[in-house]
């Protein structure tokens, strides 16, 4: 399945829901002793190793980080050719002054926002879909 591609469905129907827990960016030089259930998502770049995790295991680990996150899950199944999605939450939360980091993975889309805004956000990212 390759997932919804109309902007104006995927905003109908994008449901965000907030995970639980505390999340943090960390830049490791290799997986520091993570296990791969324990990384909610990865990517290298020139730098080294960027890893999302929950905050309790890279204390646990004394890994350095300097950004805790809420996780929210749009959980429409939004297609990775979708057109204006991103650009859409993005602006809206833009709007409200929240910043938010961005993973598109295969089935959804998923946004991390600073811990204090995260009730915040579902407010902006429920209304924004109430309004599609």
């Amino acid at each position: 399945m390759s997932g919804e591609t109309s902007l104006a469905a995927l905003l109908r129907s994008m449901r965000p829901q907030l995970n639980e827990g505390s999340y943090v960016f960390c830049t490791l030089a290799d997986w520091s002793g993570l296990q791969p259930d324990e990384v909610i998502g990865s990517f290298r770049e020139q730098e080294g190793l960027t890893v999302i995790v929950s905050r309790g295991r890279a204390e646990a680990l004394k890994l350095p980080f300097s950004y805790e996150a809420a996780w929210i899950t749009l959980t429409v199944h939004s297609s990775l050719e979708a057109v204006g999605l991103t650009a859409a939450f993005a602006t809206a939360l833009g709007q409200a002054g929240i910043s938010c980091n961005v993973v598109a993975a295969f089935y959804h889309d998923h946004i991390f926002v600073a811990q204090a805004d995260a009730q915040r956000a579902m407010a902006v990212l429920e209304g924004l879909a109430a309004g599609a």
